[in-house]
């Protein structure tokens, strides 16, 4: 394995330099190794050693610039598009959509069993820009210090404008605009797309069901179900007015709800709480978070910028994890009512999907 550094890009005058400026005024001069065209959105840090191409492909990324703190990416490629019960094994969904991707080294030659192509040329396909030669690690300690901020990328004497994605409701421009089933089980969950990941549809597949899939804004209310799973997704949860007051409704009722990141917020709001914008987020691996009321850590995944005040629960109402690294709210739960929230990525082994599982099999 050979990962070709900055300098030896510099010398073979491969790619095109491009800049990277922050809404500061600073400014950091890259190589271009995915598609050359001018953008701008949210520049935020991600830390994980692995996993590029299914980060990459998260819709919560939605509007941002994914800065990647390990410093070699490429090494491995990217693997084949292998579907299974119409849901991706290896891609969290069909498309690239980060706005961009800053990498310190990305490595021209890459070898792994399951590659089919490099990062390179898959970026260039799906038509997403990509700089190297940057040192990531000192951008996330300035994002780490002064918070996440707005960015652009520019080639050449090409100019774009800062534009924050989080003004938009970029829910709506993830989600499925089609209702989707998958799997032929006994009991019937209702997912609500935000931006689903696959991973959370073969996770709940695991179990006797049949998944629908429905976009942001459908009237659930009407459809017959045993569970509801409201997923994850990008942006300011408070731009989802309408999914907001559907929950309201759910609520009222004894059907089993488990909310996922994005959907632990919209779960909160609707529930009465309140929800808040993070300094720098929480993206990447191996984060903590502590069960309430027990002395059980889980490190979890996550993705996401915003979360629940902790403190404006309403009655009835509890935190049910909270962040080891900065305290912050990693899920709710109702005191009586079978009603769940987690603000990280779920697997069959976590207690509070088991226990919400639990509830639909047993409805």
């Amino acid at each position: 394995m050979c990962a070709v550094s900055y300098n030896h890009y510099l010398s073979m005058q491969l790619y095109k330099k491009a800049r990277l400026t922050l809404s500061d005024g600073s400014v950091y001069e890259g190589v271009s190794f995915g598609y050359e065209a001018s953008v701008s959105g949210e520049v935020v840090f991600h830390t994980g050693m692995t996993g590029y191409p299914e980060s990459l492909t998260d819709p919560s990324y939605k509007g941002q610039i994914l800065v990647s703190t390990y410093p070699m990416v490429g090494n491995y490629g990217v693997p084949h598009e292998k579907v299974v019960d119409g849901v991706s094994i290896n891609f969290e969904s069909d498309a690239i959509y980060c706005t961009a991707l800053i990498v310190t080294d990305y490595s021209l030659v890459h070898s792994h069993w399951n590659a089919e192509r490099s990062l390179s040329d898959w970026l260039i396909e799906q038509k997403v820009p990509a700089l190297c030669g940057i040192d990531t690690r000192a951008l996330t300690k300035k994002l780490r210090d002064q918070g996440t901020m707005l960015g652009k990328i520019e080639f050449g004497s090409e100019c774009v404008q800062f534009t924050d994605p989080n003004s938009r409701n970029l829910v709506a421009e993830v989600s499925t605009r089609t209702v989707k089933h998958y799997g032929k089980g006994s009991k019937r969950i209702v997912v609500i797309d935000c931006g689903v990941k696959n991973s959370s549809l073969r996770t709940l597949l695991e179990w006797d069901v049949e998944l629908v899939r429905v976009p942001w804004d459908y009237d659930f209310t009407a459809e017959q179900y045993d569970g509801l799973v409201v997923s994850n997704g990008p942006g300011d949860p408070a731009t989802c007015g309408v999914l907001i007051k559907r929950l309201q409704q759910a609520l009222k009722e004894e059907k089993p709800i488990l909310g996922i990141c994005l959907g632990n917020q919209l779960l909160a709001r609707a529930a009465g709480a309140s929800t808040y914008k993070l300094k720098y987020g929480h993206r990447g691996h191996n984060q903590p978070v502590e069960k309430v009321g027990s002395q059980k850590c889980y490190i979890t995944s996550q993705n996401h910028g915003f979360a629940v005040d902790g403190k404006s629960l309403p009655e009835g109402w509890e935190p049910l994890f909270l962040n080891l690294n900065d305290g912050t709210n990693e899920g709710i739960r109702h005191c009586e009512k079978p009603f769940y929230g987690v603000q990280f990525q779920i697997d069959v082994e976590n207690p509070v999907v088991v226990e919400f599982m639990d509830k639909v099999m047993n409805k």
